[in-house]
């Protein structure tokens, strides 16, 4: 047949059907959102055309709201299906991330003695009486 091709997950698919088809986002015009808007990388290569072509052994980073995703192509897709047909499209190697309690990152930050940050209002009324030389039994 000239014009069909047969999708066993060993040749490219466009990143927009990809990201569909493993429910990354819910339409596929979202997905080429993503992509010409910069948040997709293919192998650490910026792309910005949604008719790129990913295949079996890429690895895609995407940059959503709050978290960043990094997966493995494992097959191209070739319906939109349930979750577990979707996972497995892909190898999820992202980071894991922090515990919320860890405050691990912030160790290289520096520290600030308490109380040393913005006077409160019972401190502001004891620079003003001093500095309008008030006596401090009134």
């Amino acid at each position: 047949m000239a014009g069909a091709t047969s999708n066993d997950g060993s040749e490219r698919q466009r990143v927009d059907k990809w990201l569909f088809f493993a429910r990354v986002v819910r339409s596929r015009s979202l997905a080429a959102k993503l992509v010409s808007g910069g948040s997709v990388r293919s192998n650490r290569d910026k792309i910005d055309q949604p008719s790129h072509g990913v295949k079996p052994g890429d690895v895609l980073t995407i940059t959503l709201d709050r978290r960043i995703l990094v997966y493995r192509v494992l097959s191209g897709g070739t319906r939109r299906g349930p979750a577990e047909e979707a996972r497995t499209l892909y190898e999820d190697i992202s980071p894991p991330l922090p515990p919320k309690g860890d405050t691990s990152s912030l160790d290289g930050l520096p520290k600030r003695d308490a109380g040393s940050g913005r006077p409160t209002k019972r401190d502001r009324r004891q620079v003003d009486r001093l500095m309008l030389g008030e006596d401090e039994d009134s």
